[in-house]
Formats: C-alpha cells, sequence, structure tokens
C-alpha cells in the first residue's frame, strides 16, 4: 500500500469537507424546491393565479441555484473520485442516496403538479366553449366595409 503525505492527506480531506458540503446545500435546495411544489399544488388546488405566479417565479430561482450546485458538484465529484475517492465516505454515500430520493420525489411532485394544471386548464377551456355568445352569428357594425372618408376638409 503506498503512503501518502501530510499535505497530500490533507487535500483530500478538505476535498471530502467541500464535496460534502456541496452535497448538503444540493440537499437542502432540493428540499426547498419540493416545498415550493407542494405549495404550488394548493394554488393550482385554490385556484389561486397570483400565488401560483408566485410559486412559479419562486421555482424558478429555486432551479436555476440547483443547476448552479450542480456545475460545481460534477466537476468536485470527478476530482474527488480521482484523488482517491473510491472507497467512498459513508457521509458522502449518505447525502447521494438522499440527493437521488428528494429528485424522484420532486421529478413525481412535478408531474402531479403538471397533470392538475392540466386538468384545471382543460376545465377552464370547457366553461368557456359553453358560454352562450348571444352576438354569435350578428353581423357587427364595426366589421361592416362602408365606404369612409379619407380625407378632411378644415376652413379657418
Amino acid at each position: 500500500m503506498e503512503e501518502i503525505s501530510k499535505e497530500e492527506l490533507d487535500e483530500r480531506v478538505a476535498l471530502l469537507k467541500k464535496f460534502r458540503s456541496l452535497l448538503q446545500q444540493q440537499r437542502d435546495k432540493f428540499r426547498e424546491y419540493l416545498s415550493v411544489l407542494e405549495k404550488q399544488e394548493s394554488s393550482i388546488e385554490s385556484e389561486n393565479p397570483d400565488a401560483l405566479f408566485a410559486h412559479t417565479e419562486l421555482e424558478k430561482q429555486v432551479v436555476s441555484s440547483i443547476v448552479n450546485l450542480q456545475k460545481v458538484i460534477v466537476p468536485m465529484s470527478d476530482l474527488y473520485k480521482a484523488r482517491g475517492g473510491q472507497s467512498q465516505d459513508a457521509s458522502v454515500a449518505s447525502l447521494q442516496d438522499d440527493l437521488s430520493s428528494l429528485q424522484d420525489k420532486v421529478l413525481a411532485q412535478n408531474k402531479k403538479n403538471r397533470d392538475l394544471l392540466k386538468s384545471h386548464m382543460d376545465s377552464i377551456r370547457t366553461q368557456i366553449s359553453s358560454f352562450r355568445n348571444p352576438y354569435k352569428g350578428r353581423r357587427s357594425v364595426y366589421a361592416e366595409k362602408n365606404a369612409i372618408g379619407s380625407m378632411v376638409a378644415v376652413e379657418a
């Protein structure tokens, strides 16, 4: 077994701590995203467009921060593995499992919200199409093609 220097060991420990910290941040962001999606579901059910819009804006921010974290985590993971992290630290493996589970929950909740929103949109379309238009079939005075003057005489 090859012996590593104190500097190499310190570097690996620092890398492990940073990697673990990034995974924890991402886990927290996924939890926040799941919470937003659950609140968004209740806004869809209560047909509250203002709350739905607010949740959608918050969702964009959370997703953006998850994407930014992922841009750092992927290279950090590669560096971690290249530096001898093949014998995974138990806490890192646990965090990765937790992240995977949260990601599955987020995807399921997201699909549920999309289906619920689609159902509400279909219901609204049906309601709109069932409205009786009293002007349907009548000609509009504004739609007639009568000759109109194109010049105005102004006398002083």
